[in-house]
Order: structure tokens, then C-alpha cells, then sequence
């Protein structure tokens, strides 16, 4: 499983040119899925992304975490994260999580992330999205499961 946070101080996904998914200040999560995930690993990856102290405190340390600052999470599925380039131009994404159980996670997470956060937006489950976010910072991390 691999998410990509950032943190923002607004972000919005819209499908159709209408707004599906807005939130303020926190963090805009792209989630991907792959094959060998399951809900053990959806759990720890959770646990990882709503505890990172990334925002500053008072004296400008990144010491608070989203729920510190009562921040909000925009979480979108993006199977692209397991693109692999290794051969040729064009990317496989052979390593993505097939769509039934890519979205059986994705909604997983959801769930799971209402439970610790008070605001959870989404994107729309293989829809054709846009995304607009402002990056605070910028601050990006990468969180795969493979590596923590």
C-alpha cells in the first residue's frame, strides 16, 4: 500500500466539473493498492499517516499531527502509484490492486480514518478526477508499506 500525504491548506477533487470532495487545512492523501494488502496493513498505514506530526507548533517545529490541529483528510484512489517504468515508456500497472478489491481497501480506509479524524472527504472510486490542492510548505511524504 503506498499513500502519498500533503499537507495542505485546501484541497478539492471534482469529477464532472462538479466538487466531490473539499476540504480546508490537513492533509490530501493519494492511496494506492496493491494485490497483496489487506486490512492489517490498511490498519498500520492509518495509524502512521494520522499520527505524523508534520504541522508546526508554536515555535515552528513540526511537531503536531492532524488531529492536533483538527486538521481535515481528502483521501483519493490513484492505482497509478503502482505504475512500474522499469521497461519501455510506457508504465504496467500490473502491480495495482485489481478493482474489487483496490476499492474494498480504499472504502476500508475511509472507514477507518472517520473513526480518528472528524472531517473525511473522497474522491469518487475510479472516476476521471481533478484534483486542486495548495501545498503548505511544500510538504509531501510518502508512506509505503513495503518500508515502515
Amino acid at each position: 500500500m503506498r499513500f502519498v500525504i500533503q499537507r495542505v491548506n485546501e484541497a478539492s477533487v471534482s469529477v464532472d466539473k462538479k466538487i466531490v470532495g473539499k476540504i480546508n487545512s490537513g492533509f490530501m492523501v493519494l492511496v494506492g493498492v496493491s494485490n497483496d494488502d489487506t486490512r492489517a496493513v490498511a490498519d498500520k498505514m492509518v495509524s502512521k499517516m494520522t499520527q505524523l506530526r508534520i504541522f508546526e507548533d508554536h515555535n515552528g517545529k513540526t511537531n503536531l499531527s492532524l488531529h492536533d490541529v483538527a486538521g481535515s483528510l481528502l483521501l483519493i484512489s490513484q492505482f497509478t502509484l503502482y505504475a512500474d517504468c522499469k521497461k519501455g515508456n510506457r508504465p504496467s500497472f500490473i502491480n495495482a490492486g485489481k478493482p474489487d478489491l483496490a476499492n474494498e481497501m480504499f472504502e476500508y480506509i475511509v472507514s477507518e480514518c472517520r473513526k480518528k479524524i472528524d472531517i473525511v472527504e473522497t474522491g469518487i472510486f475510479a472516476a476521471d478526477m481533478n484534483v486542486s490542492l495548495i501545498n503548505d510548505g511544500p510538504f509531501t511524504i510518502i508512506l509505503d508499506s513495503d518500508v515502515i
